[in-house]
């Protein structure tokens, strides 16, 4: 269970300017008012410039959601879905990704300070949308009380404690400290606010900005965790009812489950997506593609992010192998042995062989002997096949290790593709596969039976149906359905298995539910005596 500190006491909350001053600097003596955000606020003064203000807020969250690191890194490599091992000098970056995936980031690790700064940005920019001297339209409240809760979300989800700064208070009062129920019930009244103000569209692939069913999504999400979020550690029945309810809200939108796994994540019309934004899929499809994975527009892959074996073998299929044509489930895709013709829904043919740009990559997770457009084997950079392994070995001694990797160690992980657009800006944040399994975690943590949901799920994805439905199951099912969609961090947390033990976590980190919680930026500490340090910094 995490234990949410409460504190009544205040905290400050930096502008980006002055965290990066005194991140690169030391022995700096800062006042108070330096920290503060809000000097002699009066208000958005035209419904334009509130409107521009959510324009771009909704901007910001672009390259938030886009990024690689960040909010990403902690929700993915953190976990046993991700990793980024070191090949040579590449990755290497003084360790910042190996301590993610082995839990021994620190209180000044540069990505728990990136989100800590950019969420509360955005939920202080929404409450000046929705101060009551602003003159903002309703249209605008809803779009803010939607922005507001999701920064809060995120602070409360990896932090357990958020800053707020009330508008109308005294510029020169610290910024007030929300934690436990007190924090989830000021995010769930913005999404009720959300919810009656913003417009019920539905899937049309075109609207970016939130709808009434990502409010709903959203406050599913809140409700499925409020347990973990209040330190309670055991979901309340009307809690879980809400959930149940919310999600077949959403279908009544139009929203539902579709079949093509993979063709749910092109930058298409589909009744799965609830809310996506306008932001590159670049890194999802790059970042961990070797640099001979080549399109006419891009001239390779970065190499780095792999999953772990043990990940992979919660899928149907042969551990060793995952070729097209094989015998494995949808989701877990394959590995073609050549290119497809081009034309196929919509792909295009840049070198003019006939071939689809892209189409020798695979989907889902790459692992074996990888192939050129033209059928031949793909080699490394020096002549040794490209073939994926399971295990990363260091080059030199063979033994297991995140450093001194080889440039084929490591299955690795792709679900937008290549051949739909190397840098499509369509990226998913809500989808409905998600609502639909919150929906069955909600019925089991309320005495039911979410077997029948689980197994309409399955089946869809050519996987065999469940017997019954255990609470591993349903993690596993979740793991399965929404691998590298941001969700595996919190689920691992609210099933109890965020600590335990995976290959090369840190063996002191193995059952410290410290690690729950990222730890307050230290900048913040230092600036703000009010502000307690989450246990075990």
């Amino acid at each position: 269970m995490i234990k949410y500190i409460k504190n009544t006491s205040k905290i400050l909350i930096l502008p980006a300017l002055a965290l990066s001053v005194l991140s690169s600097c030391s022995d700096l003596e800062v006042e108070e008012t330096d920290s503060l955000l809000v000097t002699n606020f009066e208000g958005i003064q035209t419904a334009e410039e509130a409107a521009s203000s959510v324009t771009a807020m909704y901007n910001q969250i672009n390259g938030y959601i886009g990024d690689q690191a960040n909010l990403f890194a902690l929700s993915e490599v953190t976990t046993d879905e991700l990793l980024v091992p070191t090949r040579g000098s590449d990755w290497g970056d003084n360790g910042i990704w190996r301590q993610l995936h082995q839990h021994t980031w620190t209180p000044d690790h540069q990505y728990i300070t990136t989100v800590w700064n950019q969420w509360n940005e955005l939920q202080l920019t929404a409450s000046e949308v929705l101060d009551s001297r602003s003159a903002s339209s309703e249209a605008s409240k809803g779009d803010a009380s939607f922005l507001r809760a999701l920064g809060m979300y995120v602070i409360l989800d990896n932090y357990g404690q958020v800053p707020f700064r009330d508008t109308n208070a005294d510029p020169l009062e610290d910024p007030a400290v929300l934690t436990g129920s007190e924090a989830v019930d000021f995010i769930v009244a913005d999404l009720e606010t959300a919810i009656s103000l913003l417009p019920a569209t539905a899937p049309d692939g075109e609207t970016v900005a939130a709808s009434k069913s990502a409010a709903r999504y959203l406050l599913a999400k809140v409700m499925l965790n409020k347990h973990i979020f209040n330190g309670s550690g055991t979901a309340d029945a009307a809690d879980m009812n809400r959930v149940v309810s919310l999600v077949d809200e959403i279908n009544g939108d139009g929203f539902g489950l579709v079949a093509g796994y993979f063709d749910i994540f092109k930058a298409d019309t589909d009744q799965e997506t609830i809310f996506w934004v306008k932001t590159s899929v670049g890194n999802r499809i790059w970042n961990g593609l070797h640099y001979n994975l080549t399109t006419p527009d891009q001239a390779g892959g970065w190499n780095g992010f792999s999953t772990l074996a043990e990940f992979y073998d919660i899928f149907e299929g042969d551990a060793n192998s995952n070729v097209e044509g094989g015998d494995q489930e949808e989701r877990r895709g394959y590995v073609p042995s050549a290119g497809k013709p081009a034309g196929i829904d919509g792909t295009t043919d840049k070198d003019a062989d006939g071939l689809a740009d892209g189409s020798n990559i695979g989907f889902g997770f790459l692992i074996g002997q990888q192939f050129a457009p033209n059928g031949d084997e793909l080699t490394d950079r020096g002549t040794s096949p490209l073939n994926f392994t399971r295990d990363f070995t260091n080059a030199t001694n063979g033994e297991k290790s995140l450093v001194e990797n080889s440039e084929v160690t490591g299955i690795r992980v792709i679900k937008y593709h290549p051949q739909y657009g190397e840098f499509a800006e369509h990226e998913i944040f809500f989808r409905y596969s998600d609502a639909h399994l919150m929906k069955a975690e909600a019925i089991m943590r309320s005495g039911g039976d979410p077997t029948t949901l689980v197994n309409e799920l399955r089946v869809l994805r050519g996987a065999e149906p469940l017997a019954t439905v255990t609470e591993q199951d349903l993690l596993d099912e979740r793991g399965r359905e929404l691998y590298a969609e941001f969700w595996r961090r919190n689920d691992m947390i609210r099933f109890g298995q965020y600590t335990k033990d995976w290959e090369f976590k840190d063996p002191s980190a193995i059952g410290d539910t410290n690690k729950q919680l990222f730890p307050i930026p230290a900048t913040q500490i230092i600036l703000n005596p009010n502000l307690v340090q989450n246990p075990g910094y």
